[in-house]
């Protein structure tokens, strides 16, 4: 089994806190997540996350006007640059104290930085030509300090010509200032605020600016003569200030200003409200175009594209983030991460989306290919604790905290089964067996498992013999047998199907937390609360082998853990553990920052992945620093907002009706763990559970340039020159050889259809599993059927035998033909039901001239037709094809 996984995709949160920015031909919005920089693609329906990860949680982007540098700072100072295109981090700098507003300016040349009371202003990093006629990469070097605020600088914003800039501050004041000494121009003040300016902006003819406080005040300044000031020309300018020249107001009852942005092309300003609610006023007239709620909590920012018809808001504390078209008053992108921590995952059989349940009693379907939301079932009233999907059929069960396991159907997303025991239970296990007859849940409540009937959802049985709550539950994959782990220290195997469900205790030392069966039915992996990992056989009821696995789940500790990391393996222990497709290794993870991959034969840790090295979570740092150690304590346990000025950010308005809340409400630190791990069905990738949302890490997200058996003679231009001489068998194995996935595909779709067979009869083994891998991909994604599936044919009949003996090697890669091949034949099976009686009609119709020329217009436009998707990321219900015509004679 390859073991080389590296992190693909962040999914399950898309934003946290910070700024949003569009891309600067607007169809792309980076997100701050947590440490990490999300980009959603509005127009492809795709997300990614960039590979670089931050120390601490992300508080400003800025993008450069080109949109291929990216400058994201952390909480504490410390800025990466990146390359977007490319997705590469470029350098690392420190700003040495925490960074409230970034902005590019027009030009590209400079951008400037809010550092607490002050702006500093750097130059774009670039290349500058040395003496010597060398080039060199300067990363940063300043310009210049501007000093005169007297609190944190809250907004930054360049005039469309880059000299001048203005800045927006906590301290009620907004001031103008020019990026060189410009004649006659002095740095101007713009006071007058009550509260504290969130945005200032220019106009478009940049003779007007515009201000905005917290308190809803809306300032509109020109520049004027002094009231009181004679006219004479040779005194003007003298005489000249910026003043006051007209003040509107939002009117929010007792909300007030979060964020605020001001598209001048269009005078439009948007303003979002701590309700939840956002204006779109026009201005300098300040006319109200729309007043919408969007959620019930603060918005935190607000960003515009560069046509002014996308806007986007992010709110933190539900994690929502939404893209809307004011002009056709519609969703672009509609999405929310779970708001409270994920208690399981299962990727789907067909391994194309992620189900994931949580303490705030969702269930959102994830697409893996897209990245978004498509679904989420609110049905359950309490947290959901486990979730599995039947072997065969789009149908999954989940079990809840509120006493109910439902079954819903994922082709018409509805709850169809709802299982309920006889008193009040929470249940906190699930398995379901593989032919999706009964389902068998477990409680922390009761020592009993409950077994249902799918069909009827009647209660079939009670399995007695467990003295304590059940913890785990699972179906062996070739059915008839359930094993249970409970916190009574036996694991149980039971034969539901038998005439007596009797069974016999494997004895452990400890609390068991989870159990799993190998994709064989012959083996179980049991994590238990004292670090121990143990193999079990199912047949013989002995134990085959164990790890002692607290060394390698140990790992990071708390601000208020008194001993260092090393030292507290005592208390840590695996919580979920899976095997992988093939069954050779096993991943597990727990209340850790680490997840461990091990081989189940020799039980060595093969390897081990950090979930985060984000330093916002407790539980990251190995040890303690002791410069942020005080007499009180460590520093990041001392309240530091204590006497805050904004009372609004202390008062805990959690109780429905609460105006007054409690001002004396905490913040408490997350902590780092993984609450359960997953194998896709393909083997290719796993994703586990965090603090920080759904890591993806994938065998497929590697560089494209990863050549293995390479020589000088193989580049490029020679392999698409053996390909133009007909050599077509050396030009694929020199196209594998680069592993450039455009050259690769050029060679595989220039093949003629006749000289498949005899490619394929002549491929080196060593080829055989990255043609398959090929084959499927393009079968997924190119519009030429017959020749994918000649392909497919070829290989299977040419290599039947070769792959049959080999089957352990290759199982991830025929499961992709296998799921390829399925995939065309229920599309085609579609669409011959679905013109089946439209042929019918138009035969039974008299002969004649007018019918002879219609039933040469039968056609179909082939959309597909899963469900989940309006092609925009929202979270919608599935939707039917769109049907058309086909050309028949």
């Amino acid at each position: 089994m390859k073991t080389d996984f590296k992190f693909d995709n962040l999914l399950g949160t898309v934003y946290s806190r910070g700024n949003l920015l569009f891309a600067p031909d607007g169809t792309c919005l980076l997100s701050p997540v947590g440490n990490r920089v999300s980009v959603f693609d509005l127009v492809n329906n795709k997300s990614y996350t960039l590979p670089f990860a931050h120390r601490k949680n992300i508080a400003r982007l800025a993008l450069n006007p080109r949109g291929n540098l990216l400058l994201s700072v952390d909480e504490d100072g410390r800025a990466i640059l990146t390359n977007v295109p490319r997705r590469i981090a470029l350098y690392h700098f420190s700003f040495k104290d925490k960074v409230s507003a970034l902005a590019f300016s027009p030009s590209g040349r400079h951008f400037a930085a809010g550092v607490g009371r002050k702006v500093e202003v750097w130059h774009t990093p670039s290349t500058i030509d040395v003496e010597d006629g060398q080039i060199e990469f300067a990363p940063f070097v300043k310009h210049r300090d501007y000093v005169g605020h007297f609190d944190s600088v809250w907004k930054i914003e360049w005039s469309s010509d880059s000299r001048f800039f203005l800045s927006a501050s906590k301290d009620l004041t907004a001031r103008m200032w020019s990026l060189d000494p410009e004649d006659g121009f002095v740095p101007t003040t713009l006071a007058g605020h009550r509260q504290g300016v969130v945005g200032a902006w220019f106009s478009k003819d940049q003779e007007t600016i515009y201000t905005v406080s917290k308190d809803g005040a809306l300032f509109q300044w020109k520049y004027m003569l002094r009231p009181g000031a004679s006219q004479d020309k040779e005194m003007e300018d003298d005489n000249m200030q910026w003043r006051i020249a007209d003040r509107h107001y939002f009117m929010q009852n007792n909300a007030h200003v979060t964020c605020a942005a001001f598209h001048a092309e269009s005078n439009l300003l948007v303003a979002g409200f701590s309700n939840g609610i956002f204006g779109i006023y026009e201005l300098p007239e300040f006319i109200m175009i729309q007043n919408l709620s969007i959620s019930q909590n603060d918005v935190d920012f607000v960003a515009i594209n560069k046509t002014g018809e996308w806007l986007a808001f992010g709110a933190s504390k539900l994690g929502q983030l939404l893209v809307w078209e004011w002009q056709s008053e519609s969703y672009i992108l509609k999405q929310q991460g779970h708001f409270d921590s994920i208690n399981s995952i299962v990727y789907s059989p067909d391994g194309q989306r992620i189900i994931t349940t949580a303490d705030d009693g969702k269930i959102k379907v994830w697409d893996i290919n897209s990245g978004f939301c498509i679904v989420t079932f609110t049905e359950h009233t309490s947290g959901v604790t486990a979730c599995e999907f039947a072997k065969r059929g789009n149908v999954l069960f989940t079990a809840s905290l509120d006493g109910s396991v439902r079954a819903w159907d994922l082709i018409r997303y509805r709850n169809f089964r709802t299982f309920t025991a006889p008193t009040r239970l929470s249940f906190s296990s699930l398995a379901v067996d593989p032919s999706a007859e009964v389902v068998c849940a477990g409680s922390i409540d009761s020592f009993d498992i409950h077994i249902w009937s799918v069909q009827t959802g009647q209660l079939l049985d009670q399995l007695h013999g467990h003295e304590g709550p059940v913890s785990s539950l699972s179906f062996a994959p070739n059915g008839g047998t359930l094993v249970s782990g409970s916190w009574d220290h036996t694991v149980r195997v039971w034969n539901i199907f038998a005439r007596t469900q009797t069974s016999e205790p494997l004895q452990l030392v400890s609390d068991v937390l989870s159990v799993a069966f190998r994709p064989d039915s012959k083996q179980i992996a049991v994590t238990t609360l004292d670090g121990q990992l143990t193999f079990w056989s199912v047949s013989e009821a002995a134990q085959q082998n164990g790890i002692d696995a607290r060394r390698d789940v140990s790992g990071g500790r708390k601000l208020s853990d008194r001993r260092i990391a090393a030292n507290i393996a005592g208390t840590k222990s695996f919580t979920t553990v899976t095997y992988s497709a093939d069954g050779t290794c096993v991943l597990a993870g727990g209340n850790s920052k680490y997840i461990c991959l091990y081989d189940v034969q020799s039980g060595v840790l093969v390897k081990k992945f950090t979930v985060s090295v984000n330093l916002s979570l407790d539980g990251t740092q190995e040890f303690l620093n002791s410069r942020l150690l005080t007499e009180a304590g460590p520093q990041g346990l001392i309240d530091e907002q204590g006497e805050a000025s904004d009372l609004d950010d202390r008062i805990d308005h959690t109780l429905p009706g609460a105006t007054r809340g409690d001002a004396a409400a905490r913040k408490t630190r997350p902590e780092v763990r993984v609450s359960a791990v997953a194998f896709s069905p393909t083997g290719r990738a796993f994703c586990a559970a965090s603090t920080e949302g759904l890591l993806i890490y994938s065998l497929d997200s590697a560089l494209q340039f990863d050549p293995f058996d390479l020589d000088v003679t193989v580049t490029p231009a020679t392999t698409l020159e053996t390909l133009k001489q007909g050599d077509f068998l050396k030009a694929l194995a020199m196209a594998f050889r680069l592993n450039e996935r455009t050259l690769v595909r050029r060679v595989y779709e220039a093949i003629p259809v006749s000289d498949v067979a005899l490619v394929v009869k002549d491929l080196p083994t060593v080829y055989l599993a990255r043609l398959l891998r090929l084959v499927a991909v393009q079968a997924d994604e190119s519009p030429h059927l017959e020749f994918n599936l000649l392909w497919i044919e070829a290989l299977l009949s040419r290599h039947g035998r070769h792959l049959k003996d080999h089957c352990g090697t290759f199982a991830a890669e025929l499961r992709s033909v296998q799921k390829a091949v399925a995939r065309i034949q229920s599309e085609l099976a579609r669409l011959a039901d679905e013109n089946v009686y439209r042929i019918e009609y138009l035969l039974a119709q008299p002969v004649g001239e007018d019918v002879r020329e219609e039933k040469r217009l039968i056609v179909w436009d082939g959309v597909e037709a899963d469900g989940g998707g309006d092609g925009n990321g929202g979270e919608v219900d599935g939707s039917d094809g769109e049907e058309g015509w086909m050309g028949l004679d």
